[in-house]
C-alpha cells in the first residue's frame, strides 16, 4: 500500500462515516475502513490485486455482524430483565 492508497482510503472512511453520522444512519468503521483499502488495493491493480482469502474474511464478517448482535443484544437483554426486574 502505497501513502497515497492509505490517504485515499483513509478520507473515504471518513467522509463516510462523516455523512453516516449527519444522516443518523448505523456504520460499521472497520468495515468502512476495510472497504475504502480494498478499493484502493483494486483501482491500483484491479481485483488481481486483491487478496481471495481476505476478501471471503470481509464478506462473511459483513453476513454474520448482525444477526449475531442481534443475538447476542436479544441475550443480554432477557438477562437484564431476569437479573433485575
Amino acid at each position: 500500500m502505497t501513502y497515497a492508497q492509505g490517504t485515499s482510503s483513509g478520507l473515504i472512511a471518513f467522509s463516510t462515516i462523516i455523512l453516516a453520522s449527519v444522516f443518523g444512519l448505523p456504520v460499521s468503521t472497520t468495515h468502512v475502513l476495510s472497504s475504502g483499502v480494498a478499493g484502493t488495493m483494486a483501482s491500483e491493480g484491479g481485483v488481481k490485486n486483491l487478496q481471495p482469502q481476505t476478501l471471503k474474511s470481509i464478506a462473511i464478517a459483513w453476513v454474520v455482524t448482525i444477526p449475531v448482535t442481534i443475538v447476542i443484544s436479544c441475550l443480554l437483554f432477557l438477562l437484564f430483565r431476569w437479573l433485575f426486574v
